[in-house]
């Protein structure tokens, strides 16, 4: 009778594996293949537009709010309201050229984007590379991989950040990240998109 039912048990334990198979993964030429042709499609995009929220920390200081992104070519306006300050910026620039408004003492310019965000917001956010990433894309320059298993970006690794993608919009073409997440030792970016929208341009 013992016997019977160490059979019996080992049958049902089969049958439950039978029916749940394992999560099939894409091969990696392929996935890597498909990312390649998507990173070109989105390249093509010379305009794109996301509104969400970002929260940008140090592990001291920080920041949050609602964000407001656009790109037209190298061209980008990017406008941030926080609701508890109540105070707003709009970081406006393209290419070796940039100009941030809105701060006490301002308006001010620089050749760098990302100098003017670290001496007067204490944000140090790769934002050349951060146009490539919020998009689920590498940025110039050796990079490592992953991929989930419906072959969109898990994580991106490259100039030292820390790129996870926990959610996607995949019903778009090419799908687009909704929720990034880029670290690097104790800077923190979090971004939460709620929509993507993009034309030919303006």
């Amino acid at each position: 009778m013992t016997r019977f039912i160490l059979v019996l048990a080992a049958v049902l334990l089969l049958a439950g594996c039978s029916a749940a198979p394992p999560r099939a993964v894409l091969p990696q030429d392929r996935v890597l293949a498909a990312q390649a042709q998507r990173e070109a499609a989105l390249a093509q995009r010379m305009y794109w537009r996301l509104s969400g929220r970002i929260a940008v920390s140090d592990g001291q200081d920080g920041g949050s709010g609602r964000l407001e992104w656009v790109q037209d070519g190298d061209r980008y306006e990017i406008t941030l309201n926080a609701p508890v300050t109540r105070r707003s910026w709009r970081l406006v620039g393209e290419p070796d050229s940039a100009r941030l408004e809105g701060l006490d003492g301002g308006p001010f310019t620089d050749a760098s984007a990302e100098r003017l965000l670290s001496d007067h917001l204490g944000w140090h956010v790769p934002l050349g590379d951060l146009v490539a990433w919020v998009q689920g894309a590498r940025a110039r320059g050796p990079a490592q991989i992953e991929f989930q298993p419906s072959g969109v970006p898990a994580l991106i690794e490259q100039n030292g950040w820390r790129i996870e993608y926990r959610s996607f919009e995949l019903a778009g073409e090419p799908p687009m990240p909704l929720r990034v997440f880029a670290t690097r030792g104790q800077q923190r970016v979090r971004l939460q998109v709620d929509a993507w929208a993009f034309s030919t341009g303006q």
